[in-house]
């Protein structure tokens, strides 16, 4: 067992929080409820992309006392007055007694575990300079190889490891050194890969421009999927807090097509 206390701060400080302009709040979201002890104790930690209704209710069925999302409950876009579907997610983690802390930007910009940075490692480039940012903030990097990847393999390889096909537009070279990464919606970074000169750019979404810059600009533009793209980081985050505090951990998947 650990303190809630304990674990949302050892991850507020782990992805540096408090460098980020978001568009919502990182960290504890909602709170379970006091122990014995007076604070929320944690056998059990869940992870998940999203703070959806599924993912709640699958994290509550494993017996978690606390859920990590990567897209948590509240952002700047959505009305102030709880919607019927906020009150059902509410209400689904008060029933089970489980906390719920999200980190966004901080979880795709984080050099040591990082959906960007894990993107990097699974593809065998060599993490380089900043690339993309949110916000006001890098949270991407360009990855480098001097003996290059043929594209082929790497988006058969992102299938592999992702678990979707792939989006592959433009007309980049055939062997690929350089590649800008960040996962999600980041599809208006093809303008920076294409002005950095890079071979490729990898990121979640699509969009309708980026197949012409893409061309255009002589890359290759992967859209790999932005809840694929962004398994990784929440994953190792989970991982991580496992073998921190010696709690047990489990991954809620809840695919998503986009």
């Amino acid at each position: 067992m650990a303190a809630l206390g304990e674990i949302v701060g050892f991850c507020d400080e782990l992805l540096e929080i408090g460098a980020f302009d978001d568009y919502g709040p990182n960290g504890l979201q909602v709170p379970g409820p006091p122990g014995a002890a007076g604070e929320s104790q944690v056998s059990r930690v869940a992870t998940g992309v999203s703070a959806n209704l599924e993912t709640i209710e699958a994290a509550a069925a494993d017996g978690a006392q606390l859920l990590l999302t990567h897209h948590g409950l509240f952002w700047e876009f959505l009305p102030r007055a709880l919607s019927p579907q906020m009150a059902a997610r509410l209400r689904a983690l008060f029933d089970a007694g489980m906390s719920l802390a999200a980190y966004h930007l901080p979880l795709d910009a984080n050099a040591g575990i990082g959906n960007n940075a894990l993107l990097c490692e699974l593809l065998g480039f060599e993490r380089a300079e900043r690339f993309g940012r949110g916000r006001g903030s890098a949270i991407g990097w360009v990855g480098r190889s001097a003996e290059g990847t043929p594209v082929a393999e790497l988006t058969e390889l992102l299938a592999s490891e992702l678990g979707r096909e792939p989006l592959l537009q433009g007309a980049g070279p055939a062997l690929v050194r350089s590649i800008g990464v960040v996962s999600g919606a980041g599809a208006s970074e093809v303008h920076a890969a294409v002005a950095l000169g890079l071979d490729a750019m990898l990121t979640g979404e699509p969009a309708e421009h980026a197949m012409a810059d893409a061309t255009e600009g002589a890359i290759h533009f992967i859209a790999a999927g932005h809840y694929a793209t962004e398994t990784l980081g929440i994953r190792r985050l989970g991982e991580t807090v496992a073998e921190r505090f010696g709690v047990e951990h489990s991954f809620v998947d809840v695919p998503n097509p986009v």
